[in-house]
């Protein structure tokens, strides 16, 4: 639902904060007062084409804000998480434009692409004008609203079909790729089959970088070493004596430490140290013994790490990387050289799934043709309480050319209407009245408000065109769907605002030399005055003020009829 709405440097609106509730909310005003720019800033919330056009004159950007209450729908939800927004029961929804043709769209503080919002919003806001393309007036789109009005069963279904349709166009993309030009295949072939040799002649182990990396530091440094290892000997056992010394020393504190017991923990400490140290001139001994200068060990080691630097270039930063790169084309080269045996194997899996696509995609259609036929009535009976008791409304559902599957199985849907008695039926978007559009429209909202979950939907003067009784049956078509979703409507027509549970009334006004628009919230006593100048005109008599209690209560029965259904 559309909680808040706030606009700033928006055409003729230079600052302007409203707050919606649920039901129906009706706005109002003369021609020209600025009603349908508020539903231009809506629909830019709803990832609406954005241009400098609409930045108020002398402003340098537009800012729209909404704050959107949402549904606990599963699948937002997942699509929320999915881009990485963080929301528990609201989204507030900002757009910037500026006056250097740069936009700037955020979703809770979180910037996103227009392509985002737009599939974000398609579960919160339906903006219908009277001649605008919208889902109904596609075709493309008549398969997934019959499919929300089936219901769970089918939804199960569906998705079981679905589940079976994605690994079929995996597989087939997998065999699409395997058959390639030949001529790449046997170069991929050689390719592969010359790495794998370079990396197995060089008989790689791993972390064997690092260790030769070591032994050439040691090699480079041999002198040094030497000389450092012997002096240190020569400290600790040569004429330095370093070792006799602490010996000297232990001998001392031994006898020291039998006078004066306190002294036995430094006599254990230097003992300790002694025997240490006795080690460790014998490692330095045997070490020193053991170093031989080996110019060929020298050679070796230089060539195998410039081998192994040559396979870094090629196959990767580490010998561990080299070794994986090495797996994954083995595996590749196997998938070349079998590749007649694998696409056996997957040509026939691909058969099987074929097979059940083919069945389950019966079902799909068997389904759907039962739930066209309650479609169809529950729209006839719809055009029907609106006075088009003539028209017929017929569900089409046709098999797809050449066997072809998609997402949905194999059926074309598309809702066919004829308004007149002989007249042939006819795609929606061949309707030519406009008032039948209107009421063809509402039929439909009616109908689908209940199951597509959408929570504010938008109507932009979709009641032009029609009045008298016809006026009436829309206006109550507008508040049912008003008991199921936040409704916001811009209507001229009297019948329609008095069933508004909410009522606002949009006016301009010139503020020295420019003009701004208000919005207003109605008392009970202004709605009667805005109902009367709409039923009268300009002037408001006591005979259209009159008119417009009556119509105020009969509204108010109504809607108590319809809450009761």
């Amino acid at each position: 639902m559309l909680a808040e709405l706030s606009i700033r440097n928006f055409a003729i609106i230079e600052q302007l904060t409203v707050s919606f509730n649920g039901g129906l909310t009706v706005l109002t005003g003369e021609t020209g007062a600025g009603k349908s720019i508020i539903i231009d800033a809506v629909q830019l919330l709803a990832g609406g084409r954005a241009s400098t056009h609409f930045i108020r004159f002398g402003a340098e950007r537009a800012e729209i804000e909404g704050l959107f209450y949402i549904p606990p729908h599963e699948q937002l939800k997942e699509l929320l998480q999915t881009f990485g927004i963080e929301a528990e029961d609201e989204l507030i929804i900002r757009r910037e434009l500026n006056r250097n043709g740069k936009t700037t769209t955020r979703i809770n503080g979180k910037l996103v692409t227009i392509a985002i919002l737009r599939e974000v919003t398609s579960f919160l806001i339906d903006i219908h004008g009277q001649h605008e393309n919208q889902e109904l007036m596609q075709e493309k789109y008549h398969i997934v609203l019959l499919d929300q009005f089936a219901g769970e069963s089918f939804h199960d279904a569906l998705a079981h079909y679905s589940t079976t349709y994605e690994r079929y166009v995996k597989l087939k993309q997998t065999i699409a790729r395997a058959i390639e030009d030949e001529q790449l295949i046997a170069q991929h072939i050689d390719l592969y089959s010359f790495q794998l040799k370079e990396i197995d002649e060089a008989e790689l182990q791993v972390d064997e970088d690092i260790e030769l990396e070591n032994e050439k530091m040691k090699l480079d440094h041999y002198n040094r070493l030497y000389e450092r290892l012997n002096l240190a000997y020569e400290a600790l056992n040569g004429e330095s004596k370093g070792l006799d010394y602490v010996g000297s020393a232990m001998s001392d504190l031994e006898d020291a430490a039998t006078v004066d017991t306190d002294l036995q923990p430094l006599c254990e400490t230097v003992s300790s140290s002694f025997y240490s140290l006795q080690d460790a001139v014998h490692s330095l001994r045997q070490r020193i013994d053991e170093m031989e200068y080996d110019p060929a060990r020298v050679e070796y080691v230089e060539s195998r790490l410039a081998l192994l630097a040559n396979l870094k270039r090629k196959y990767g930063q580490t010998v561990e990387e080299i070794l994986l790169y090495r797996e994954t084309i083995e595996e590749k080269l196997n998938e070349l050289l079998h590749r007649d045996e694998v696409a056996l194997a997957q040509q026939e899996m691909l058969e099987q799934l074929e097979a059940d696509l083919q069945i389950e995609a019966e079902e799909l259609s068997f389904k759907r043709k039962k739930v066209a036929k309650k479609l169809e009535k529950s729209i006839i009976e719809q055009l029907s309480d609106l006075h088009m008791a003539k028209a017929n409304f017929v569900v089409s559902i046709e098999r797809k050319e050449h066997q072809a599957f998609d997402q949905y199985g194999y059926d074309d849907v598309q809702f066919l209407i004829s308004t007149n008695v002989g007249e042939p039926l006819q795609p929606l978007i061949k309707v030519a009245s406009g008032g039948e559009i209107s009421r063809m429209m509402l039929a439909l909202k009616t109908v689908f408000s209940k199951h597509r979950g959408i929570t504010s939907i938008i109507f932009d003067e979709v009641d032009t065109g029609v009045s008298g009784r016809v006026a009436q049956s829309i206006a109550e078509k507008i508040a049912m769907i008003g008991a199921h979703s936040q409704v916001l409507c811009i209507s001229h027509l009297p019948q329609v605002a008095a069933m508004a549970d909410y009522h606002y009334f949009i006016a301009k006004h010139v503020t020295g030399d420019r003009t701004t628009t208000a919005i207003t919230p109605l008392a009970e006593a202004e709605r009667t005055e805005e109902l009367s100048r709409m039923l009268s005109g300009a002037e408001i008599t006591p005979l259209s003020l009159k008119a417009a209690n009556e119509l105020l209560q009969l509204a108010e029965r109504r809607k108590s009829q319809i809450a009761n259904k």
